[in-house]
C-alpha cells in the first residue's frame, strides 16, 4: 500500500466505473508512446469488491440507447485495442454482431465488453476501498481511504472524482425488502419476501420504469403490475440525429463558452433526449400487452397515468398503497408485495469528499472547460471531476457518450499541467 508521502501519485481516481476506466486506458495508452519521464503513474479506489457496471439493472433484453461506437475508446483513438469491436474480435462475435445489424448491442453484453476492457487494462485498483476525505497536504493532495486492513493514504498530484449517481427516492419514502430503487432491482427482488398479493406497484415514467415494468409483467406471469406516474403517458424518446447532436463531444466547447441562461434553455430543450423518456418500442410494446388483456378479458398490466402515490403503509406481508388520480382526486388503495421507485439519481455531492474546498450542492460555474474543479482556496494540486458537470459541460455529464473523448481531455490537462511545471522548476 501507499501510505508515505514520499510516493505521490501522479492521478489518483476516486470511484471506478466506465468513466475512470476510460482514463485508465488513455494512460495506458499514452504510456506506451511516452518517454518514460513523460509517463504517468495511477491509481484508484473503489467502495465495490471488484469492476461491476449496474449489475441489478442488466435485465434480459434491454439494450443500450447509445451506438457501440461510443465505447470507452473509439470515439478519442479509432485504432485503439480497447475498442468494442475489438472486443467481439477477442469474443469470437465480429460477424454475428455484423449480421445482428444493429447499433445497439445488450446491457450484459456492453457490461461484459466493460470488464473486458477492465481486464485488459489492467489498472493499479484499491478495491473495496472508500474515499473518505480529499485534503490538501505538504506540496501533494492527500487522499484518506478506508480500505479492507483499514485506514490508508494515497498522496496524488491530480485526483479525478468519479463518484457516479446516488438513488433519489421520493421524500419520506424508507428503503427496504418491499420498497426500493430500481438500480438494484434483480438483487432487491432476490431478497424480498415471497410475493402473497400477486402484485407490484412501479412508480416513475422513463426508461427505468419501463423496462422495470416489462420484467416484471414477463418473469410473474401471475402477478399484476401497476405503473403510477403523473403524466398521461410515456413520452418517447428524442434519439433523431439533430437531437443527438447534443452529445458530440464538440457541442461540449460551445455548451461551456455560452451563458447561464442559454444553457439551461438548451437542457430544458433537449431534455426528451435523456430524461423521464421511453424508447418507442418499448413503448408500442407495453401497449401491445395491456391492449391484449383488454381484448382477452384478463387484467394484469394496469398503467396509471395522472396519478400519484399519496401514501404508503408497510407491514411484514405487505405494502398498502393509495394511489390517487390527479385529474379525478379519485383513490384506490392497492395492497402490493413490493414498491419499486424508478425515480432517477443525484450526482455526487463533492463537498463530502472535499469538505469547504468547494462549495456545497450542485456545480455550476465552478469546473472549467478541462473538467478541473474550481476551488475556494489554491491546492497544492489539481482536482477533477467526471460527473456533476451537467449544467456547466452539458447533458454528457452522467452518461457513456462522451467517456472516451472526456477522459482523453482530463489527461492532457494534467500532462500539461505538469509540462509547465516541470519547466519552472528547471
Amino acid at each position: 500500500m501507499r501510505t508515505d508521502s514520499s510516493s505521490v501519485i501522479d492521478i489518483v481516481g476516486v470511484g471506478f466505473g466506465p468513466s475512470n476506466l476510460g482514463l485508465a486506458i488513455a494512460i495506458e495508452e499514452h504510456n506506451r508512446e511516452a518517454s518514460p519521464e513523460d509517463r504517468i503513474t495511477a491509481a484508484f479506489v473503489e467502495s465495490k469488491p471488484r469492476f461491476a457496471w449496474h449489475p441489478g439493472m442488466l435485465l434480459p433484453g434491454t439494450t443500450m440507447q447509445i451506438s457501440f461506437l461510443k465505447d470507452l475508446v473509439t470515439q478519442r483513438n479509432a485504432t485503439s485495442e480497447f475498442s468494442f469491436l475489438n472486443y467481439l474480435a477477442d469474443r469470437g462475435r465480429m460477424a454475428h454482431f455484423i449480421n445482428h445489424q444493429t447499433f445497439f448491442p445488450t446491457r450484459r453484453e456492453f457490461s461484459d465488453y466493460l470488464e473486458w476492457a477492465d481486464e485488459k487494462a489492467g489498472a493499479d485498483v484499491y478495491y473495496s476501498t472508500r474515499a473518505e476525505a480529499i485534503r490538501d497536504g505538504d506540496g501533494h493532495l492527500v487522499i484518506d481511504a478506508l480500505g479492507p486492513s483499514g485506514p490508508i493514504s494515497l498522496y496524488a498530484r491530480n485526483v479525478v472524482v468519479a463518484g457516479g449517481l446516488r438513488e433519489a427516492l421520493p421524500a419520506g419514502v424508507t428503503a427496504s425488502t418491499r420498497q426500493f430503487h430500481n438500480h438494484r432491482l434483480l438483487d432487491h427482488l432476490a431478497a424480498m419476501p415471497t410475493p402473497t398479493q400477486n402484485r407490484f406497484l412501479v412508480v416513475g415514467a422513463g426508461q427505468s420504469a419501463a423496462e422495470v415494468v416489462e420484467y416484471l409483467h414477463a418473469t410473474y406471469p401471475q402477478a399484476q403490475v401497476h405503473n403510477v406516474f403523473a403524466k398521461y403517458g410515456y413520452v418517447p424518446a428524442d434519439d433523431s440525429p439533430y437531437a443527438n447532436r447534443i452529445f458530440d463531444a464538440t457541442a461540449v466547447d460551445e455548451f461551456h463558452a455560452a451563458d447561464e441562461r442559454q444553457r439551461a434553455a438548451l437542457l430544458d430543450y433537449h431534455k426528451a433526449t435523456n430524461y423521464s423518456c421511453v424508447d418507442l418500442d418499448l413503448i408500442r410494446e407495453l401497449y401491445r400487452r395491456e391492449y391484449a388483456e383488454h381484448v382477452d378479458g384478463e387484467r394484469r398490466l394496469f398503467m396509471r397515468g395522472a396519478s400519484r402515490v399519496a401514501s404508503v403503509d408497510e407491514d411484514a406481508n405487505s405494502v398498502r398503497v393509495l394511489v390517487e388520480n390527479l385529474l379525478t382526486g379519485e383513490t384506490e388503495q392497492l395492497a402490493v408485495d413490493a414498491v419499486v421507485y424508478a425515480t432517477g439519481f443525484t450526482p455526487t455531492d463533492l463537498s463530502e469528499l472535499l469538505g469547504d474546498l468547494v462549495e456545497p450542492g450542485e456545480l455550476t460555474d465552478g469546473v472549467g472547460r478541462d473538467y478541473r474543479v474550481t476551488t475556494t482556496r489554491p491546492l497544492s494540486g489539481a482536482v477533477y471531476t467526471q460527473g456533476g458537470t451537467e449544467r456547466t459541460h452539458g447533458l454528457t455529464s452522467s452518461l457513456l457518450s462522451n467517456i472516451a473523448i472526456r477522459s482523453g481531455e482530463i489527461l492532457q490537462s494534467v500532462v500539461a499541467a505538469r509540462a509547465v511545471s516541470y519547466s519552472y522548476s528547471a
